[in-house]
């Protein structure tokens, strides 16, 4: 069960940005520095035209690494 939800794919960078705490003090996503680090390749993340695309574990796993 576990697993399924790790690999339930999230779209885009507002729902990225949620799983990969990146949050502004109000306790929003901040969305500029979720676009940030996926142009810069800090998450592990594919890009479908306009639209991000990953999952929890990729995101996962730029916090704690390979298994």
């Amino acid at each position: 069960m576990l697993d399924e939800k790790l690999d339930q794919p999230l779209y885009g960078a507002e729902a990225i940005g949620r799983a990969a705490h990146l949050l502004n003090e109000d306790g929003e996503v901040d969305t500029r520095k979720t676009y940030y680090v996926l142009e810069k390749g800090y998450l592990d993340a594919d890009k479908f035209g306009r639209q991000w695309v990953s999952t929890l574990r990729r995101i996962r796993r730029a916090y704690v690494g390979e298994m």
